[in-house]
């Protein structure tokens, strides 16, 4: 498989959320000025949505029909914006705290958020239990919570099965839970029918920087539903540097097994942000942030974990897409962190396109 640039666009401020229509001709993106557009993929012409969010705009998914984008923010809101038209239809807050990420339900018909504030719990710098659910599930028709989970905050990344019918959260900890949400509820709190942690995705900072960092920053389920991929960095006595190792792991998640991970040499360090699973099934892609090494996005075979193919696009990748029928991909991130020049700032957030070739 190997991936080759067509197109590269420049936005004026860096890329945090993204979604893609059905026919791959445009794709959606939530940026940090609090903005969300639709851009033309051929000439990469940008339109805003009229309403905007209060902060950084961290994510957004299209509905399957193609007519509402809903979109999340730092503010804690979510906003449905009318695609036709691009006016918003509803806004409510979901949170009191950022929306890290958003996921939607393949059936359209749930979105989740999740959230939460690193505040130290103890002298040990554990961070404090969660002042509101973690994790909240939206009717996407109605914008009616449908479900709010517990987890321990900061939760920066959620993502729904294949089926619609499970969710999966995890946060800066490692601590990654999965929900049944189409089973009744035996009490007033939804349990998890799976959970487990792992310690390669925390850093505790013993320079500079005492207190934790890291964390899965983003989950992806298998397209058969049976296993489920995290990335983020590995763990390093300065974690400001930005320079752990590349990861991802892979696990059996009913019982909350792993079942493979990175290989040694195959990665450099830096940030993994993103996921996506190509929709044949046989390979997964990871991106991020590069700080030492040759990539900062690869294809992985799904049969045994090894690397297919690498590229180093010299951005800060944040989100990734295939179309659906696996020809293209999607990229979306940032091009280094913005500076005033002449009194003007430059346009720095970025939205490549690729061929796939299998």
């Amino acid at each position: 498989m190997k991936l080759t640039l067509l197109q590269d666009h420049k936005l004026p401020t860096g890329v945090l959320g993204l979604a893609v229509s059905g026919d791959g001709t445009r794709a959606f993106t939530a940026c940090a000025d609090g903005i969300v557009s639709v851009v033309d993929l051929e000439t990469g012409h940008a339109e805003a949505f009229e309403e905007r969010h209060a902060s950084f705009a961290s994510g957004c998914v299209l509905l399957p029909d193609g007519n509402t984008l809903i979109s999340s923010g730092y503010d804690g809101s979510l906003i449905w914006h009318d695609v036709a038209t691009r006016r918003s239809k509803l806004r409510i807050q979901a949170h009191h705290f950022w929306s890290w990420h958003l996921a939607l339900s393949p059936d359209g018909r749930r979105v989740a958020t999740c959230t939460g504030q690193y505040l130290p719990g103890g002298w040990k710098y554990e961070p404090a239990v969660e002042t509101e659910p973690s994790v909240k599930v939206y009717d996407t028709q109605t914008g009616e919570r449908v479900a709010a989970l517990h987890h321990g905050p900061p939760v920066l990344s959620c993502a729904f099965s294949p089926d619609s019918r499970h969710l999966a959260a995890a946060n800066m900890l490692g601590e990654v839970r999965v929900w049944d949400l189409a089973a009744p509820p035996s009490g007033p709190v939804r349990d998890p029918i799976s959970k487990w942690s792992t310690p390669d995705f925390t850093s505790w900072g013993t320079t500079k920087t005492h207190h934790y960092c890291g964390g899965i920053y983003s989950l992806s389920f298998s397209p058969d539903g049976e296993q489920l991929v995290g990335c983020g960095m590995g763990p390093m006595g300065d974690p400001m540097a930005g320079n752990g190792k590349m990861t991802w792991q892979r696990w059996a998640w009913r019982k909350g097994e792993r079942v493979d991970q990175i290989r040694d040499g195959q990665h450099g360090t830096g940030l993994m942000e993103t996921l996506a699973w190509h929709p044949r099934g046989e390979y997964f892609l990871m991106g991020g942030r590069q700080a030492q090494g040759t990539w900062n996005a690869a294809i992985f075979s799904a049969k045994d974990g090894s690397l297919i193919h690498s590229i180093d696009t010299k951005k800060r990748i944040t989100r990734a897409r295939f179309h659906g029928d696996g020809t293209r991909l999607i990229l979306a991130g940032a091009n280094g962190q913005a500076a005033r020049k002449d009194g003007k700032w430059p346009a720095w957030g970025r939205l490549q396109r690729y061929s796939v070739d299998a």
